[in-house]
């Protein structure tokens, strides 16, 4: 009898959160980078069969800046009843190393709702560059003339090539930018040597013959560069990294609401479409997760990167 209380009290509070009028005629999923960045991708794919399985239309809404806090900022101020949801990734859980008075407090204004991907990086240079595989890249490395571009201070980009600094014991000039397009554009100019970009961002401009790949920080190799070989097999495991993504809400969003939400958009993944969509933009979908899953990784991941951050910083100032 207990049991059966329980799962009609569940059944219950389920079909009131979703009953719950949202505040908005549509919902929003903010971004903290510009278009063409992993999250931005990611938020665009989800859209149509979150709008279907919600019967409105789902906005992307991109605010880049102070290290993707803006954006969040936003999505802990919206209102708590699901109409907004925003992208947590990595570098957001870099934020408070880099931004002194952070807007929020991810932990007591923001509600996981559930880890949506991973994503690596590429070590690419120019397709004309004489840094023709990863040998030549540290025999110029070792005068400490080369230079890579980074979508900015704590993107994955930079702490990929601090991460790799440290492992190859090297010095690269740090070359910030305002997003990772604007420092893939300056490497495609010869503006820079070298960069570790998001495979979503670098893939056309590699399809396109502008930019040569030389490894992924990945533990596997992608299907879509198969002949491309990681950095742990070239000999430098150390340097892998691996960038991640989820979905947070307003902190006070009904618990029944995060977990409808959650189950939608692992639904979603799971379609072929989806799933295929994402892959070819470099993104490997997560099967498995949910909204206490990606809080506890997001705890972990701050903890994490905390120090290396913190050596980074004082690496590139």
């Amino acid at each position: 009898m207990k049991r059966r209380l329980c799962l009609l009290g569940g059944l219950l509070a389920l079909a009131m959160a979703q009953a719950q009028p949202l505040s908005a005629p549509h919902m929003t999923i903010i971004v903290g980078g510009p278009p063409g960045t992993p999250g931005d991708a990611l938020a665009r794919a989800l859209s149509e069969p979150l709008a279907r399985e919600f019967g409105r239309p789902v906005m992307v809404e991109n605010k880049p800046g102070a290290a993707g806090t803006l954006a969040l900022a936003a999505v802990s101020r919206a209102a708590a009843d699901g109409s907004v949801l925003g992208i947590f990734a990595l570098q957001h859980a870099v934020a408070p190393q880099l931004v002194k008075a952070m807007p929020y407090d991810a932990q007591r204004d923001l509600s996981p709702v559930r880890q949506i991907s991973t994503v690596s990086n590429l070590l690419v240079v120019r397709a004309d560059s004489a840094l023709t595989d990863l040998a030549a890249l540290l025999r110029q490395a070792q005068h400490g003339r080369l230079t890579y571009a980074s979508g900015g201070m704590g993107t994955p980009s930079q702490l990929a090539a601090e991460l790799f600094a440290q492992e190859v014991q090297r010095g690269l000039r740090h070359v910030p930018f305002n997003g990772p397009v604007a420092g893939l554009a300056a490497l495609a100019g010869g503006h820079v040597d070298l960069m570790f970009a998001t495979t979503p961002a670098a893939l056309p401009l590699i399809h396109a013959g502008k930019l040569r790949p030389l490894a992924i920080t990945a533990a596997q190799r992608l299907a879509a560069l198969p002949h491309v070989p990681t950095l742990a097999e070239l000999g430098y495991p150390g340097a892998g990294l691996q960038d991640w993504h989820g979905v947070v809400a307003p902190a006070g969003t009904p618990a029944a609401r995060i977990a409808n939400m959650a189950d939608a958009i692992g639904q979603a993944l799971a379609t072929p479409a989806v799933q295929q969509r994402l892959q070819s933009l470099g993104l490997e979908p997560l099967a498995d997760s949910g909204p206490a899953q990606f809080g506890a990784f997001i705890e972990a991941e701050t903890d994490r990167w905390a120090a290396v951050m913190r050596r980074a910083t004082g690496a590139t100032q």
